[in-house]
C-alpha cells in the first residue's frame, strides 16, 4: 500500500468515526473529491447530511463555506458581487468573493431556491470558475460542491433541472441508521458535549493531488471499458433486452458524461481497494451513485413505484461481463 493511499484510508477512518453508520456515504464522498466530482445528497432529516462535509473538511483542515438556499436568495449571495469603495479619493469597484470561493462548499437544500440562483453553480461545478461582470475569477485548485435537498419536504421547492443533476458525479441516498448505529450516534454526541484533547491530526490536502495522479494510472482493460459502456448504452436503447422491463421503466437514458463519470469513479474504486487494474467489481460499487441521477424513469414506472436503484439492478442482470 503507497504512503498517499494509506494516508487517505487515515482520513476515511476519521470521518467514518464522525460520521456513524454512513460508511457507504463516506466512500462515495472520498471518491467524488479523488476525482474532482461534485455530490448530491439526498436524505432524511437528521441523517448526517451537514455533518459528513464538516467532518471532512477538518480532517483535511481546508475552508467550508456554507449557502442556505431559500427562495429569496439571489445568485451574487452565491458567488460574489461587485462592491462600490473609494481608494484614495477615487470611485472603484472591488470584486467581494462569495462563499463559493472554499474549498468545499455545503449547498443545503439546494432545491429550495428557483432556477435561477442554482444555474449559478453550474459554471462553478464545470468549470472551476466563476464569472461577474465580465470578469472570470477562478476557484481553488481544490474544490467541491456538496449540495442536499430533502426528499419528504417538496411543497415551496424547485426541482432541480436534469442538466444540473448531471453536473453532479454522483448522488448518494440516505436512510435512517439502525438501531447499533442510533445507540453509537448518542454517545458519540454526548462524548462531544465534553471538550477534550484533539488526538487527530489533519492530513495535509497535498494528498488529494497525489492520489489524483496515482488513480490516473490505473489500467481500464479494453474488456472492462466494453462493460461500463454496454450498461451506458443498456440505459438508452432498452429495447435491447426484451424479456426485461427496461423499455416500459426507461424514458431516457444517460448522457456521455455518465460514462466518463463511471470510469473515473471505478478507477477511483480500484486504488481505494488497492488494485492496479479496475475490474467489474470496482464498476458495480460505484454505478449506482453514478446512474441514479441521470435516468428519467416513464410514468408506468413511477405509478408502479420503481426507483432508479431498482432500475440499474435489472440493468446490472441483462448486461453480461464481456
Amino acid at each position: 500500500m503507497s504512503d498517499t493511499l494509506n494516508t487517505i484510508k487515515q482520513l476515511q477512518v476519521q470521518m467514518e468515526k464522525s460520521v456513524i453508520g454512513q460508511k457507504h456515504m463516506v466512500k462515495t464522498l472520498l471518491i467524488s473529491l479523488l476525482t474532482n466530482g461534485n455530490v448530491l445528497l439526498e436524505g432524511l432529516p437528521g441523517t448526517a447530511k451537514t455533518r459528513s462535509i464538516k467532518a471532512l473538511a477538518k480532517a483535511l483542515s481546508v475552508d467550508l463555506g456554507r449557502v442556505q438556499f431559500t427562495p429569496d436568495l439571489l445568485p451574487s449571495d452565491v458567488t460574489g458581487t461587485e462592491v462600490y469603495q473609494e481608494v484614495e479619493g477615487k470611485p472603484t469597484l472591488t470584486f467581494q468573493q462569495g462563499p463559493i470561493f472554499n474549498n468545499l462548499l455545503l449547498a443545503d437544500e439546494i432545491n429550495r431556491s428557483p432556477a435561477k440562483v442554482q444555474a449559478a453553480l453550474l459554471e462553478a461545478m464545470e468549470e472551476r470558475q466563476v464569472t461577474v461582470a465580465g470578469k472570470t475569477h477562478k476557484l481553488p485548485e481544490l474544490f467541491m460542491v456538496l449540495a442536499t435537498q430533502n426528499p419528504v419536504e417538496q411543497e415551496g421547492t424547485y426541482p432541480l433541472p436534469e442538466a444540473q443533476m448531471d453536473r453532479f458525479l454522483m448522488k448518494i441516498n440516505l436512510d435512517y441508521p439502525d438501531k447499533a448505529a442510533e445507540a453509537q450516534i448518542i454517545k458519540l454526541v454526548r462524548g462531544e458535549e465534553k471538550p477534550t484533547q484533539e488526538s487527530f491530526q489533519p492530513i495535509d490536502p497535498q494528498c488529494i493531488f497525489d492520489a489524483r495522479e496515482q488513480i490516473f494510472d490505473i489500467h481500464c482493460s479494453d474488456s472492462v471499458l466494453d462493460y461500463m459502456v454496454s450498461i451506458i448504452i443498456a440505459t438508452r436503447e432498452p429495447e435491447n433486452y426484451p424479456d426485461s422491463p427496461l423499455s416500459k421503466w426507461i424514458r431516457v437514458g444517460s448522457s456521455p458524461r455518465a460514462s466518463l463519470a463511471l470510469d473515473k469513479s471505478a478507477r477511483a474504486m480500484a486504488w481505494l481497494n488497492n488494485k492496479e487494474f479496475v475490474d467489474p467489481d470496482d464498476i458495480r460499487q460505484v454505478v449506482h451513485a453514478v446512474l441514479r441521477h441521470r435516468l428519467m424513469l416513464s410514468y408506468d414506472a413511477l405509478a408502479e413505484g420503481v426507483t432508479p436503484d431498482q432500475v440499474i439492478d435489472e440493468i446490472l442482470k441483462q448486461v453480461a461481463v464481456a
